[in-house]
């Protein structure tokens, strides 16, 4: 997915759906934002089409190798929560719609950062069987997946492709927790969230006691078009689909421009590892390099507009 070269630019209907200044403000103190409108109806029907092509088989290009953790579905795994990452690198319709500059400066405005890039994104399918253990996600913050990175601005844009609502098993934010500190910095990068189970609820409440604060749950009612941001450190989980009908999103993870590599041990000696580090190019030096623009391309590039 090498984005090509383009200048990032908004027109005016599109800078008056980016963050206000209270906006932002409200960022960085909950720790969440839902969006005005980004998408047209016409690009979230888009990726509903794209995404049903990808599971019939669909790509325009293969990962050269799959990581031991990586997270994707194929269909013998038969119909529970489905995950794909790297749905952008292997699909270009859903890479087109994702690349939109709007969604870039959106989150360029929230992390206070000109640049913007790709750090990851999966795709994500619920289906409608609340008895299904797997459509149940554990509370948990994506930095302790990325341990790897050097930033504390990185942040996810959660885009469902219709209306999603609590019924749905929409996101729900843990209000304000990207502020506190954490109980133990290595206690959850050696597994996937869908591994956390019931510990996930004890170490929420434990965590909160210790910063003091109370555990306090928003589930993000997302129009379609609409886009939930929340930042690295933000707890967050999701329950249960009760509808009739498949839930249906990509979580896109995003990494300002001074996002890089870092040497990263663990109690156990190890080094902590991200699935970028076997696929990205190397950097000069020899590390793994997150500017990679074949996995990690450019979405916003220069200062965001101001708003209209």
């Amino acid at each position: 997915m090498s984005a090509p070269t383009e200048t990032f630019a908004l027109t005016d209907e599109e800078r008056e759906l980016l963050p206000s200044d209270s906006d932002v403000a409200f960022y960085a103190e909950h720790g969440w934002y839902l969006s005005k409108k980004l998408f047209t109806d016409r690009e979230t029907a888009l990726l509903r089409s794209a995404s049903e092509e990808f599971y019939a088989g669909r790509r325009d290009r293969v990962l050269p190798k799959h990581p031991a953790r990586l997270a994707y579905w194929t269909p013998e795994k038969g119909d529970v929560q489905r995950h794909n990452d790297y749905v952008h690198y292997e699909s270009d319709t859903i890479a087109e719609v994702l690349r939109k500059p709007l969604l870039g400066a959106v989150a360029a405005r929230l992390a206070q950062a000109e640049q913007i890039r790709v750090f990851q994104s999966t795709l994500i399918r619920k289906p409608p069987r609340p008895e299904e253990p797997s459509n149940v996600v554990p509370w948990h913050f994506d930095r302790d997946y990325w341990a790897t990175s050097t930033s504390e601005q990185m942040l996810t844009a959660f885009i469902p492709f219709h209306d999603c609502d609590e019924h749905m098993g929409t996101i729900t934010m843990v209000d304000g927790s990207h502020r506190w500190k954490e109980l133990s910095r290595d206690a959850v990068t050696a597994r996937h969230f869908a591994e956390l189970g019931r510990d996930a609820e004890s170490v929420l409440e434990r965590t909160a006691e210790a910063n003091g604060a109370k555990v306090v749950k928003v589930p993000v009612v997302i129009p379609e078009g609409h886009v939930s941001f929340h930042h690295c450190r933000t707890y967050h989980g999701s329950g249960a689909n009760r509808s009739t009908e498949p839930r249906r999103a990509i979580s896109l993870h995003l990494q300002d421009g001074a996002n890089a590599y870092r040497d990263f041990p663990l109690s156990d000696g190890t080094l902590a590892a991200y699935n970028h580090d076997e696929l990205v190019r190397r950097a000069p030096h020899g590390t793994p390099d997150y500017a990679d623009p074949e996995f990690c391309p450019v979405v916003w590039d220069g200062a965001v507009p101001p708003v209209a």
